[in-house]
């Protein structure tokens, strides 16, 4: 049978079924690491955002900082400036032009640690929050979280962008990543926001050499121990560099590589750059796994 994924957002709002859900990026940044520059204006984000649906995508993810290795912090003002038009303006592009009865559909998330920016944003009409740190650099975001009861994207990192990875280390990657969400869910769903509302994200990059990159993702299914669908990001990032010594302009097919293996493993949420060529490659990976017919389509937004 077709295995599908459910993620419930904000207002009690469930985003699927579908096989999976494809994470566009929209970076309203000048600094990040792949596309920085590229769409750092609300008017060009907001522009990107609506192709990336038209693409595909079920999640728009909008940031306004860099959470790039070495990256410097920017104030919850600067960062508000640059997500909240974004965020309101593709919230009620998504509104004007899709049945959310019928589906498909998609939401908006911001990807933020700061409970300022979260809030805003979930009032501007985000139904989900992405955040790097797990509620630890910013700790009153907990109480946001369990107030307007968003999606969430609880992530791992060692440490913030502009020391995380001053030689990262561990005991057992996978075994202290496992150990370090168990210890954060029984925060989040003390604060009041239902485990439904979760998904994990072991953070690709956020601390991490290659040889922890790789461990964790020949390892995913071991996150299955925690019954939460996984959300992974690896999209052109420095791993493929290390591994193969490509420059960023290049790392495009080895992203779907990754992809299309993690989507045969179980990772059903994946947050890339190019969603038209990703939405193809987990439809295709989709058709040749599942033995009763075509792969259905990306799914949307029940009420």
């Amino acid at each position: 049978m077709q295995e599908r994924i459910f993620w419930n957002v904000i207002g009690g709002r469930v985003l699927g079924p579908a096989p999976f859900f494809v994470v566009g990026i929209v970076n309203v940044t000048p600094d990040s690491f792949f596309d920085g520059g590229a769409h750092d204006d609300p008017t060009s984000a907001a522009a990107h955002g609506r192709r990336l649906l038209d693409e595909g995508a079920a999640v728009l993810d909008v940031g306004g900082e860099s959470t790039r290795p070495g990256a410097q912090a920017v104030p919850a003002s600067q960062e508000l400036a640059r997500v909240l038009p974004v965020v309101r303006e593709l919230a009620a592009h998504i509104a004007r032009t899709q049945d959310l009865a019928a589906g498909p559909a998609a939401v908006v998330s911001v990807d933020t640690f700061k409970a300022e920016v979260a809030a805003a944003c979930l009032e501007a009409g985000a139904a989900v929050v992405n955040d790097i740190s797990a509620c630890r650099f910013d700790p009153a975001l907990l109480d946001v979280l369990g107030q307007y009861k968003p999606g969430y994207v609880l992530m791992h990192s060692l440490g913030r962008p502009d020391a995380m990875q001053q030689d990262p280390r561990y005991a057992n990657v996978v075994h202290d990543i496992i150990a370090f969400f168990e210890e954060r869910l029984r925060a989040l769903t003390a604060a009041g926001l239902p485990e439904d509302n979760i998904v994990i994200d072991p953070g690709i990059g956020f601390g991490k050499t290659l040889e922890h990159n790789l461990e964790i993702l020949r390892n995913i299914e071991a996150f299955g121990v925690l019954g939460l669908p996984l959300y992974v990001g690896l999209s052109n990032k420095s791993m493929f560099q290390h591994l193969l010594g490509l420059p960023l302009g290049e790392r495009a097919w080895p992203t779907q590589a990754a992809v299309a293996v993690l989507a045969s493993r179980g990772v059903r949420i994946h947050r890339v750059h190019d969603v038209a060529r990703t939405v193809q490659t987990l439809t295709v990976a989709e058709a040749l796994r599942n033995r009763q017919g075509p792969a259905p389509r990306p799914g949307g937004l029940l009420p």
